[in-house]
C-alpha cells in the first residue's frame, strides 16, 4: 500500500499504530516511546491521506473518517508534528508544498472585496463562541506571559500594557488608529488608560456592532469610534498606529502597500506598532486546511519577508521583539475553555464544527510549540529621531502599570455583554 510506504518515511521517532479500513493493523516507527494510534475508517480518507495529507488529515477528522485513540487528538497530532520536524517526510506532501509555494501569490490576492469575505469567514461567527473561549476582553491574539504563570486575563492585560509601552503614549489626546480592532478591547484600553482618541478599523460586521456597543456601555463614545473600513481607505495622518493580529491577513502581494500606507498614516513624529504571527524558519506557505477552513487568504510571514519591505517603504524599524511560546500558552488556554464548553457549542453549531475548531486550536498550538511559529512585534517610525535613543522608556512605562496614571487599576471589559451572550446560549 502506498500510504504504508508514506508512513514508513514519516515516522522516524516513536511508534504509530494504524488501523486501516479493512480492519488490519500496521505498526510504524521504532517500537519505542512515544506511542500514538489512528483508525482510518474509510477508503476515501485513505486515498486522500496519501495524495494531500496536509488537507486530508483535518478533513478526515472533521468527517469522522479518522479517529485517534479516545481523548488523544492533541497527543496524536503532537506525535505527527514531532516526526515531521525531526526529519520524517511524506513524499506527496513535499510535492503539494511545492505547488502551494507556486500558488501563494494567487491565493493571497487580498483586494478589498476579497479581504472582506475572508474576514467574514472566521470573525463573523456567532459571538457566543468567542465569549466562551476568549478572555473577558475578547482579545483574539497572542497574550503576553512574562512570568509564565499568569491567568489568561492577566496575560492579555499585560499584552496591552506591553504594546502601549512601545507606542510611547506620553501625553493625553494622542490620536491613534487601530488597524484590525477586533471587538474593540485594545482601542478601549488605550482611550481609557491614556486619554487617547482612538479609531478602530474592522472588516467584520459582527465585531463592529459589538465594539460600538462596548464603547457606549463604557461611556467612551467621545474618545473611541469604530469604522467598517479597509486600512487602504484611511486618508489622513495620526499620532500613533497599532495593529494586533491583523497583518497575517494582508497577504504577501500587499506587504508593500501595507507599509507604504502605515508610513502615510503617521505624522512626522508618529510611532507604529505591528504585532503579528511569524515563522522562524524562513518563507513558506499556509497549511491548506487552515487556508480552507479557518483563515482564507492568510499567511504568517518570516521576518525576512517583512523587513525587506519595511526598508523599501522608508520607515525606520526602531525595535523588534520575538515572542517565543507565548501564543502556545494562549492557545492552550483557549483550547481548555473550548473543551469545557464543548457540549454547549455543539448545540450552537454541530459536531463537525466542534471537531474543526478542536483541530484548529490544537494544530495552531503545536505550530508554536514544535514547528517554528512565533510572534513578532515591530516598532516603526517615519523619522530617525521620533523616539528616545534608549528603550528604557518602554520598561519604565510598563513597570508603571501601563497607564498615564500609574495609580489607576485597568478596568476589565464589563461582564454585561458576555452575560447576554451566555444568557442567549441557555435559552
Amino acid at each position: 500500500m502506498l500510504l504504508e510506504l508514506a508512513l514508513k518515511h514519516l515516522i522516524k521517532i516513536g511508534t504509530l499504530t494504524v488501523t486501516f479500513p479493512d480492519g488490519l493493523k500496521r505498526v510504524f516507527g521504532t517500537g519505542e516511546e512515544p506511542h500514538a494510534s489512528l483508525t482510518i475508517r474509510t477508503k476515501r480518507a485513505e486515498r486522500r491521506l496519501l495524495l494531500n495529507p496536509a488537507l486530508a488529515l483535518g478533513e478526515a477528522y472533521m468527517d469522522g473518517d479518522l479517529e485517534p485513540a479516545p481523548g488523544s487528538l492533541f497527543e496524536t497530532l503532537d506525535f505527527l508534528a514531532m516526526n515531521s520536524m525531526e526529519g520524517g517526510s511524506h513524499p506527496f506532501d513535499k510535492l503539494m508544498e511545492k505547488l502551494r509555494w507556486f500558488r501563494r501569490h494567487f491565493d493571497q490576492l487580498n483586494f478589498a472585496s476579497r479581504s472582506r469575505r475572508n474576514v467574514a469567514h472566521h470573525y463573523d461567527l456567532d459571538a457566543r463562541l468567542y465569549s466562551l473561549m476568549l478572555d473577558e476582553d475578547r482579545q483574539y491574539s497572542c497574550a503576553y506571559f512574562p512570568d509564565g504563570g499568569e491567568t489568561l486575563e492577566e496575560a492579555q492585560l499585560k499584552k496591552k500594557q506591553h504594546i502601549a509601552a512601545k507606542l510611547r503614549l506620553d501625553r493625553p489626546d494622542l490620536e491613534i488608529l487601530d488597524i484590525g480592532c477586533g471587538w474593540g478591547g485594545m482601542a478601549l484600553y488605550l482611550a481609557r488608560e491614556f486619554n487617547a482618541r482612538v479609531t478602530g478599523l474592522t472588516l467584520s460586521t459582527e465585531q463592529l456592532e459589538a465594539a460600538r456597543a462596548r464603547a457606549r456601555e463604557a461611556g467612551l463614545e467621545h474618545r473611541v469610534k469604530f469604522e467598517l473600513m479597509d486600512y487602504r481607505s484611511w486618508s489622513r495622518p495620526v499620532d500613533r498606529v497599532v495593529s494586533v493580529g491583523m497583518f497575517e491577513h494582508v497577504g504577501i502581494n500587499h506587504f508593500r502597500t501595507f507599509f507604504d500606507k502605515v508610513r502615510s498614516m503617521l505624522k512626522d513624529d508618529g510611532v507604529a506598532l505591528i504585532h503579528a504571527i511569524g515563522r522562524a524558519d524562513g518563507p513558506g506557505s499556509t497549511n491548506p486546511w487552515i487556508a480552507k477552513y479557518i483563515f482564507p487568504g492568510g499567511y504568517s510571514p518570516a521576518l525576512s519577508e517583512v523587513l525587506s519591505v519595511v526598508e523599501r517603504s522608508g520607515l525606520w524599524a526602531t525595535d523588534i521583539e520575538v515572542l517565543r511560546l507565548h501564543y502556545a500558552k494562549t492557545l492552550a488556554h483557549w483550547r481548555d475553555r473550548f473543551a469545557k464548553h464543548r457540549a454547549t457549542l455543539a448545540k450552537l453549531y454541530d459536531e463537525r464544527f466542534c471537531r474543526m475548531f478542536e483541530f484548529y486550536l490544537i494544530g495552531s498550538e503545536l505550530a508554536f510549540r514544535r514547528m517554528g511559529h512565533m510572534n513578532w512585534q515591530l516598532q516603526l517610525t517615519r523619522n530617525v529621531d521620533a523616539l528616545p535613543l534608549a528603550r528604557d522608556y518602554m520598561v519604565d512605562a510598563e513597570r508603571g502599570g501601563g497607564t498615564l496614571d500609574a495609580g489607576r487599576n485597568p478596568v476589565p471589559m464589563s461582564a454585561t455583554m458576555a452575560a447576554k451572550d451566555l444568557a442567549m446560549l441557555r435559552r
